[in-house]
């Protein structure tokens, strides 16, 4: 059974009777007469912690980046596009190629007329080795060496055929252009560098999760310790003024209000209590790894939200700055330049295709292999040239695809437009809440100054009987909200500082973390 959990249970069989003739009437319900203190001091949202960590802000980023699931995920699509890359690159590779063939058949002849039949087997050995490569320019080159050993029932001595040879073909129309040949490669190319943005993207995201939950996890301890301070406050003047009123000096309807903000302060602690739990849990889901051990860690955070490291720039400035660095932008800027390749590759796909080609090869004839070579019968050789042409009547695929490519480009370039505006747009609106937030600071630190003073008033003339206690009472939740008012405003600030480094894409370079993906992408047309 957790400890928290016996105060409660103590206090819960003290109220009930001890005996059956004790027990109140089924009539009147159920009736729990509960000490002022049985729940203060139960915190189910308080688990008895494993172990305790210390982190500051740049620790809990560090840890992020090492063990964050989703970034691991993230950077193994980068990895993947990769392969894509080395695939595309493997098309201008030499292939070498080798063939082995036996074959044997046998032929019967009737020879009418001598009347007999004649029966005639031949068998023939073949092999051929070469090495083939197609090229940027639209070249295709093979380069062979045949040979061949041929018997027969016939003939006593085989017969050895060599041959090597060369064969090109260059396309003139349709592929012959090294832009169109090298498309896929640099659509590949293109890939990988969008996923290092959209990882670094990512990263910004991540980073800012981070920091918006440790600041969550110091905000909800700042709120306890309000709450713990102001709960021994309203006990203190719940004290007093049960000792007023013992002395006669007050009524005993003036414990009501002292009561109440008792009650309110322990509601609030409560609340803290619980929505701290809930923000070491978002921090933690971020930092750890596979073995989830930060769960049952209580994480305590050592950083303080301070203010004077972090001025504001002028709107401009981060405007100009989410033009050029923005993770998503960029990316979107390489897909449009994808596209306009997918445009280059479908036009040529327009063309007819009209390819010259040359084969030229010599031969050698003899009784061995070897002596193909040396003592070659003859200047034997072969060669060919010709022209190969191409063309679907109508062409309409070709058409289509090329259409659907230009559609495509302007459909991106329209999306890349709207988002360079929702960009400007994001970081405005996150500049305008940080300088609002950063200007009520000043002015909430007044508030409370002047809230202190006025709770001190209210504090004397209770103490000379002139006040009350619903009056220092009310004084005192003013004091509280106000408080908790500027603890929340700065963190919030802090928090709107970050998103708004990530809104302008510049989170990583302030941090000082090194990551692809910096520079502006210039779309080259």
């Amino acid at each position: 059974m957790p400890r928290t959990a016996l105060p409660f249970l103590v206090a819960l069989a003290l109220a009930l009777p001890a005996h059956a003739s004790e027990a109140p009437d089924a009539s009147d319900g159920l009736r729990l007469s509960l000490p002022p203190d049985a729940l203060t001091d139960a915190r189910p949202f308080e688990r008895e912690a494993v172990a305790e960590e210390t982190l500051s802000l740049e620790e809990a980023v560090a840890r992020a980046l090492e063990n964050n699931r989703g970034l691991r995920a993230e950077r193994l699509q980068t990895a993947i596009q990769g392969t894509f890359e080395a695939q595309e690159r493997a098309v201008f590779d030499p292939e070498l190629f080798a063939e082995l063939e036996i074959s044997r058949d046998q032929s019967v002849r009737q020879l009418e007329q001598i009347g007999e039949t004649d029966e005639v087997t031949t068998t023939r050995r073949f092999g051929e080795a070469g090495l083939s490569q197609s090229l940027p320019t639209g070249t295709d080159l093979t380069v062979s060496v045949r040979s061949s050993r041929s018997s027969s029932s016939r003939v006593e001595t085989p017969q050895f055929t060599t041959r090597a040879g060369l064969t090109l073909t260059q396309a003139l129309l349709r592929g012959g252009r090294i832009e169109s040949n090298l498309v896929r490669l640099r659509q590949a190319s293109l890939d990988v560098d969008a996923s290092e943005y959209e990882v670094r993207g990512f990263v910004e995201q991540l980073i800012t999760d981070v920091e918006g939950r440790y600041w969550d996890l110091v905000l909800a301890d700042e709120r306890i310790a309000i709450f713990k301070e102001a709960l021994a406050v309203a006990r203190e003047q719940l004290d007093q003024t049960e000792r007023r009123i013992a002395a006669g000096d007050r009524p005993e309807t003036e414990a009501v209000s002292a009561r109440a903000e008792v009650a309110l302060r322990r509601q609030g602690l409560i609340d803290a209590r619980a929505e701290r739990a809930r923000a070491q849990d978002s921090l933690a889901r971020l930092l750890q790894g596979g073995n989830g051990g930060l769960w049952d860690t209580r994480l305590e955070a050592s950083s303080e939200p301070g203010l004077e490291r972090y001025a504001l720039e002028p709107l401009d400035t981060y405007v100009a700055l989410a033009r050029d660095h923005r993770a998503d932008i960029n990316e979107t800027r390489l897909r449009v330049q994808r596209n306009q390749l997918e445009v280059v590759r479908t036009r040529n796909g327009l063309l007819p295709r009209l390819d010259f080609f040359v084969t030229l090869g010599q031969s050698g004839y003899a009784d061995s292999f070897s002596r193909t070579w040396r003592d070659r019968q003859g200047d034997g050789y072969d060669l060919a040239a010709g022209l190969r042409f191409e063309m679907p009547i109508g062409n309409r695929a070709a058409e289509a695809e090329h259409t659907r490519a230009r559609l495509t480009r302007q459909q991106i370039q329209e999306t890349l437009a709207n988002l360079e505006q929702l960009a400007i747009e994001d970081v405005r609106g996150t500049w305008f809440d940080a300088a609002r937030v950063r200007e009520q600071i000043q002015a909430q630190e007044e508030t409370i100054e002047l809230q202190e003073e006025l709770l001190r008033v209210e504090q004397t003339r209770f103490r000379v009987g002139a006040g009350t206690a619903l009056a220092v009472a009310q004084a005192q939740r003013d004091l509280l909200e106000s408080r908790l008012n500027l603890t929340e405003t700065v963190v919030r600030f802090r928090q709107l500082t970050t998103e708004l480094l990530n809104a302008s894409g510049t989170l990583l370079l302030h941090r000082g973390i090194d990551a692809p993906g910096a520079e502006r992408v210039e779309i080259r047309l």
